[in-house]
């Protein structure tokens, strides 16, 4: 998937220009008798072209249709197959901007802090400017919320004297009352996607609960991320001393669940509990066991008995965003932060992702080559998951019988078209994030092959197969990471059911997504194709088991208005709004 820059392709110059160079400037007309017809046309050609960067060559006279090649993206050619039109793409003048009109509130409406230096992440500022506008407007509160947060993780952060001394206490296992700092600390757990949903989901519970979020970066993630915080760091320093993930699962003895099962602590009266009388950190294996998030900590009374901790530690594999809606004590709060429920993670994620300047420059040089200049962007992409494998060619009829009844793409035609039509000319890019290469081949040459009845080009792209997902590899990251962030920039996307990396991406536009339904467990095919997702929100596929002190299951969807079931997880959770 390394991003290879290839020569922009240039026009065809046909035979005649060829003579007139040749022959000078004979022919009767002097070079400034040329000069002024020219400054007298040019307002014309201005009005006419509005000064668009891709220009257009003429075809040649001849009925035969000529076919819009693009440069090699990553040693793979691509070709756009349409009218008989070549489109002409220059390089971009400068990297500072995208060339096409989008929004230009760097700060995004007051969600990004100021307080950096542009050029040591040039992402944080820049990377919005490739999308539309947000169709969520950033609450007063959350901002308010998000300067006071940053605040207090320069006072509590690393290399600062509160955090030594925390570190010190939580060393000799001492839980202290009164602490005036408190944490949370992330650790790693499945993929790329995953980890992204959780980081955000502890983000927005370290809001709730007033504790600085420090997050274990191992190897496969270095490098992939800005400091999203101000004058201070949110890596977990080396001298952690209980970083050993081997030791976080379900069964640790430090978990909330098994202390409460082993009676080592109580939640029937939290009030009357002395914090300097709990163990010196608490776990919470927040990951999906049985269908089901394992540790059941999202009621008031177990939130109040946790507070009580100075040190937490935390894994998941889950978006359990959507869980804190439901826990009482934080119902309030989280009105006010989020008024648009179904805007939870499109600004969490924006506020703290930022590609590093590495990984930003693969994704805006791809960006530049080959998606700033078409008309429109459309994403597809495609996860096949092991515990429910959907043969190729099951999976590719699906995705066409999708793009077909919702019209995502031109229909083909079997003749060469008038070229009269309003669409005749323009350009879609089709932009396919895929282990797997066979979608590219066969939609690329489905517009290699034959025209459309629109007289509109499509040209097909796919930046990478890697042909499995390799969740140690830090350039196998990169490489997700930069795909995640294109994908982000399309103005439709269809995306395979179950997928963190298509709910991160969808998320980041703001887009809600056609998604393509998985096969019941006893089919190989589905009967529906796609269906347009309610929400721009990630699903959290595993919902915790909620009745708290009436100890029976309550289905929240059906009592809470701003919580429904998933499109593609019948048994899942996703905030949306009406």
């Amino acid at each position: 998937m390394d991003v290879k820059r290839s020569r922009s392709p240039r026009a065809p110059l046909d035979a005649d220009d060829d003579k007139k160079r040749a022959a000078g400037w004979r022919g009767g007309l002097r070079p400034h008798v040329v000069l002024v017809g020219f400054l007298v046309t040019l307002p014309i050609l201005v009005f006419v072209f509005g000064g668009r960067w891709g220009s257009f060559a003429s075809s040649s006279s001849s009925s035969s249709t000529t076919t819009a090649s693009v440069p090699n993206v990553g040693g793979r050619h691509v070709v756009a197959g349409g009218v008989a039109t070549t489109r002409r793409t220059e390089a971009p003048k400068n990297d500072t901007a995208p060339t096409t009109s989008l929004s230009q509130d760097k700060l995004l409406g007051g969600l990004l802090s100021a307080a950096f230096e542009e050029s040591s992440c040039q992402s944080r500022y820049k990377s919005s400017l490739y999308r539309k506008q947000s169709p969520f407007a950033v609450s007063p509160y959350l901002v308010q919320k998000l300067r006071k947060y940053e605040a207090y993780h320069r006072k509590c952060g690393p290399g600062t004297k509160r955090y030594r001394k925390a570190i010190e206490q939580l060393k000799v296992g001492r839980n202290v009352d009164d602490a005036e700092c408190k944490y949370v600390v992330w650790f790693p757990c499945n993929g790329l996607g995953n980890r992204m949903l959780t980081i955000a989901s502890t983000f927005l519970y370290a809001l709730l609960s007033d504790r600085v979020l420090l997050m274990q970066v191992a190897p496969e993630q270095e490098g992939l991320f800005c400091e999203p915080f101000p004058g201070s760091s949110w890596v977990l320093p080396g001298d952690f001393p209980h970083d050993n993930p081997q030791n976080l699962h379900i069964g640790a003895p430090e978990s909330y669940a098994n202390m409460l099962k082993n009676n080592v602590i109580r939640n029937d009266d939290p009030g009357s509990v002395p914090a300097s009388s709990l163990p010196p950190y608490v776990y919470l294996h927040v990951e999906q066991f049985r269908l089901k998030l394992s540790d059941n900590v999202f009621c008031d009374e177990d939130q109040l008995m946790l507070g009580k901790f100075n040190w937490m530690i935390l894994k998941s594999d889950s978006y359990f965003a959507p869980a804190l809606f439901l826990t009482p004590m934080y119902e309030k709060e989280l009105a006010k932060m989020f008024p648009q429920k179904e805007a939870v993670f499109h600004h969490l994620g924006r506020y703290l992702f930022h590609p590093t300047n590495r990984v930003w420059g693969i994704i805006r040089r791809y960006y530049e080559a080959y998606l700033a200049r078409v008309d429109e962007k459309i994403g597809f992409q495609i996860r096949i998951f092991r515990e429910k494998p959907i043969k190729f060619e099951n999976m590719y009829d699906q995705l066409m019988r999708c793009v077909r009844e919702q019209q995502l793409l031109p229909e083909l035609s079997t003749a060469e078209p008038a070229n009269t039509t309003a669409d005749a000319g323009k350009v879609k890019a089709v932009l396919i994030a895929s282990l797997y290469s066979g979608y590219y081949e066969k939609i690329r040459g489905m517009y290699y092959e034959s025209p459309t009845k629109t007289g509109e080009i499509v040209a097909v792209y796919q930046p990478s197969h890697e042909e499995e997902q390799q969740y140690t590899s830090n350039e196998h990251n990169q490489k997700a990471l930069a795909e995640i962030y294109l994908l982000s920039y399309c103005d439709k996307i269809a995306m395979s059911a179950w997928s963190t990396f298509g709910y991160v991406a969808y998320s980041f536009a703001g887009v809600k997504p056609w998604i393509l339904l998985r096969p019941d467990w006893d089919k190989e095919r589905s009967e529906v194709a796609c269906v347009r997702s309610t929400s721009v929100e990630p699903c959290l596929h595993s919902p915790p088991i909620l009745g708290c002190r009436a100890k029976k299951e309550v289905d929240v969807a059906a009592v809470k208005p701003y919580v429904r079931r998933c499109e593609d997880v019948g048994f899942g959770l996703k905030l949306f709004d009406n």
